[in-house]
């Protein structure tokens, strides 16, 4: 006690102390007793301070023990402090003088045990879901194919490896991995900042941004997965503009991440088949389709052709087509002859009637009738408007002449157009455009033979080809180009 005062009160010899000595006593006493110490209890009031200190109580039934964090303290804490919660908090014991306070320095929390864990996890799943953080209309839909998927999980463990060999199995896929720690107190903003890193990137820059992310981890307890528990990585999650899969731990592992994410996976292995499809099964699906499609096709084509060869044998024969205009022509023809006879005969006789009412006298007094008739009409009428209008009526006949001449024109090339287009109906139609595409006609004494016995009973056949007829057998003649003596001559209608 070297900081006793020199001079005491007379007749005492109890020490007397400064405030700061005191308090520096109780300090001093206060570390060096308790040393590092863990205290149980359930945080109060917690209150964080513009200077980045966090400040809380930790309190029992009956008492209330002060703690404080420093500032850069918190970033250590594999739990940051919650009201309610139930903690372990391990630190030093120390006193603070100005307000006569002692209180624990802590730089470690730990939940109380699972059932404590549990309930702060159901706390802030209830908070996050009454914001709408887990409805599924926000949910993206994961792309078919992405050409390049990120994936947050550390690189050291065995979840990428499962990850890369499961992609490069079902279809080889550009991988960008962020490398984060997968638990610990740096879990959560790791996480949390990979995520928004990835949401960052500038879509076909030198760094592509992802089309699909994957956050994934094995499996662990509750305290190895609190990281994707945290709030701060439950909401990057649910700011994400990329579609992402939440895979971790296994299958009955279930993390606050998992309700926010687009996909949830129940292991890092399913998360990649989840990303991309099976190649294998992309070809085969194509082969089938476009075997499919080659069938449908060939089947229309069939169906075509028949309906094709079904309305050709509705149509007539080329040679009916002709009939009617043939025999309408003959019959036209039959009757010129006699008619133009008749009509002469009709016209000489009519002339031979009249003749004889007449007599030489009689005709030439009429002569002189209409002569004197004429002289007298010319006299009073001038021949220049008579002319006028002859001429007009003479231009009239020309222009009508003209019309009918080009009338009839028209309709003999309209006629002869329509012959041209029935002949080239029936050239198609013929049996001669089949013979051009390399078929043969047998025939035998001017019947056609269509089975392999009908030839060989005969002596001589005949083959027409395309380009002409070829004998065969005994007498056979050189083979001629010239078409068959029984082929109907069309001729000419004009």
């Amino acid at each position: 006690m070297s900081d006793l005062l020199d001079d005491p009160i007379p007749g005492q010899n109890t020490p007397e102390y400064t405030v700061s000595e005191i308090s520096g006593e109780v300090k001093r006493t206060l570390e060096g007793s308790f040393g590092r110490i863990r205290v149980r209890g359930e945080v109060g009031r917690v209150f964080k301070a513009r200077s980045g200190h966090l400040y809380y109580d930790i309190k029992d039934d009956r008492n209330v023990l002060a703690c404080t964090t420093w500032k850069g303290q918190i970033s250590g804490l594999s739990v940051v402090p919650e009201e309610g919660l139930e903690v372990v908090v391990t630190g030093r014991l120390t006193a603070f003088g100005a307000q006569s306070k002692y209180n624990l320095n802590v730089d470690e929390v730990s939940v109380a045990g699972q059932g404590a864990l549990m309930a702060l996890l159901e706390k802030r799943k209830k908070q996050l879901e009454s914001e709408g953080l887990f409805a599924p209309e926000r949910k993206k839909p994961l792309p078919y194919l992405p050409q390049i998927i990120g994936v947050v999980t550390s690189p050291s463990g065995a979840v990428i490896r499962d990850i890369l060999h499961r992609l490069r199995d079902r279809f080889p896929r550009k991988v960008l991995i962020w490398p984060v720690a997968v638990q610990g107190a740096n879990c959560a903003p790791e996480v949390a900042r990979a995520i928004e890193g990835f949401n960052q990137l500038t879509p076909g820059g030198a760094l592509p941004r992802p089309d699909l992310i994957i956050v994934a981890r094995g499996g662990g307890s509750i305290e190895d997965l609190w990281g994707f528990n945290e709030e701060i990585v439950a909401r990057a999650a649910a700011a994400s503009d990329i579609p992402l899969i939440s895979a971790v731990g296994h299958e009955t592992d279930t993390t606050l991440i998992d309700f926010v994410s687009d996909q949830r996976a129940p292991t890092p292995t399913a998360a990649a088949e989840l990303a991309v499809p099976v190649r294998m099964e992309l070809l085969a699906w194509t082969e089938e389709q476009a075997a499919r499609l080659s069938r449908a096709a060939t089947d229309a084509v069939q169906r075509r052709t028949q309906r094709l060869r079904d309305l050709s044998r509705a149509l007539p024969r080329p040679d009916s087509l002709l009939n009617t205009p043939r025999q309408r022509l003959d019959l036209i023809a039959d009757r010129l002859t006699p008619a133009l006879i008749r009509g002469v005969q009709n016209r000489r006789l009519q002339v031979v009637e009249l003749s004889a009412h007449l007599r030489p006298s009689t005709l030439r007094s009429l002569i002189s009738t209409r002569q004197e008739s004429l002289r007298n009409l010319s006299s009073r009428l001038s021949l220049r408007p008579i002319q006028r209008e002859i001429d007009q009526q003479r231009q009239n006949l020309d222009r009508f002449g003209d019309r009918m001449h080009t009338a009839q024109t028209t309709r003999l090339d309209r006629l002869k157009q329509q012959l041209e287009a029935t002949d080239r109906l029936r050239e198609t139609l013929s049996y001669k455009a089949t013979l051009d595409r390399g078929y043969a006609v047998v025939r035998a004494e001017g019947n056609v033979i269509t089975t392999k016995a009908q030839a060989a009973k005969q002596t001589a056949l005949e083959i027409e080809f395309a380009d002409g007829v070829l004998s065969t057998g005994p007498g056979a003649k050189s083979p001629s180009k010239k078409p068959r003596p029984d082929t109907p001559d069309q001729g000419s209608l004009f």
